[in-house]
């Protein structure tokens, strides 16, 4: 496995490659919005959004060569704390979710 790449590149590119694909299903999302009259069925998306994150972060680190539940090598060896690579990125890349998701709903309640 290529664990160490996630770690050499500094996270940056996952992430950049992250948001971009995220921001393409968001757009995907907003479209399927204009034919969807249910209000509950609009928020529901939302859902699917957050799976579609979980999912592109599997797809990616698949790409990558990133084994999710691999220990995260740590810089400090006293840590004890042993986080995986998934909850790195999951760490890493929340914030382009959140933003992401809350510009989703403010199209949700404007629609």
């Amino acid at each position: 496995m290529l664990n160490f790449y996630i770690k050499s590149m500094d996270i940056d590119g996952f992430r950049a490659e992250l948001e971009t694909r995220l921001i393409i299903e968001k757009e995907y999302i907003v479209q399927e919005l204009t034919i969807i009259n249910d209000y509950q069925e609009k928020l529901d998306l939302l859902g699917e959004f957050n799976e579609k994150y979980r999912g592109l972060i599997r797809r990616l680190a698949n790409e990558y060569g990133i084994d999710l539940n691999a220990p995260y090598p740590s810089d400090n060896p006293s840590n004890s704390e042993n986080l995986t690579y998934e909850q790195i990125i999951l760490g890493k890349t929340m914030s382009i979710y959140d933003k992401l998701v809350d510009e989703l709903h403010e199209e949700i309640t404007l629609i």
